[in-house]
């Protein structure tokens, strides 16, 4: 046995769920998930701290983000596994400079009367240290979901008011 066998053995996994409301149609929304021009305005960076939007929307296809913050390229990448517009997007979400473990981004959108929700849910995998207890193990989980949903937060407001709005005023 490998040691990337045993460090493959040791992930756990834990789920974020959030919902959104929006004030436009389930297509627009869709939209900005895949279209280029609007991911860089909201999607894991801003227009103004973006050096990198590119987006293959299809099965098998990718996506790249490149984002520039504190003096730092920080890069996200991910693979389309469905697409089902304007209903069901799923993708994988992935930072190689952190992990080479892929997370698994299901969004889901359904008509309302005064627009759309979406149903955002994102399987999250943690890498256990060596000597990690059951509490060890607990803690981390909890840790990346908090901070996974902070950032999903601030992101998802930003869509908003650039969905409803068309343009991004806050900026994190």
């Amino acid at each position: 046995m490998s040691g990337r066998d045993i460090l493959m053995n040791n992930i756990s996994t834990t789920t974020l769920t959030m919902k959104r409301e929006f004030a436009v149609t389930r297509e627009r929304v869709f939209d900005a998930w895949l279209n280029p021009d609007m991911m860089r305005k909201w999607f894991f960076t801003l227009e103004g701290t973006n050096k990198v939007t590119r987006n293959n929307p299809q099965v098998c296809g990718t996506w790249e983000i490149v984002d520039h913050r504190e003096g730092k390229d920080y890069r996200a990448i991910g693979e389309y596994l469905e697409i089902d517009p304007p209903k069901k997007l799923v993708f994988t979400f992935k930072m190689p400079q952190f992990s080479e473990l892929a997370d698994t981004i299901t969004v889901e959108l359904t008509e309302t009367e005064q627009g759309c929700a979406m149903t955002f849910t994102q399987l999250i995998h943690v890498v256990e240290e060596e000597n990690w207890t059951e509490s060890d193990i607990k803690k981390a989980l909890v840790e990346w979901h908090d901070s996974t949903e902070h950032g999903w937060y601030y992101m998802f407001m930003g869509l908003k008011e650039l969905l409803e709005t068309g343009e991004i005023s806050y900026k994190g």
